[in-house]
């Protein structure tokens, strides 16, 4: 299991100082519902706009 998950969406309210996630769990899914090959085909869902 990843330590450290780095995240970059600062409008996230699950972004940390220092890129870092501080979302008990990630969700992360493909953009198809199939396996995806390339990161462009996969969307994070623990997302919420920070409030």
């Amino acid at each position: 299991m990843a330590v450290d998950v780095l995240c970059e969406v600062n409008n996230c309210k699950f972004w940390a100082q220092g890129n870092q996630c501080a979302a008990d769990r990630i969700y992360v899914v493909s953009h198809n519902g199939k396996q995806a090959e390339k990161q462009e085909e996969t969307d994070c869902k623990t997302f919420e706009p920070e409030a």
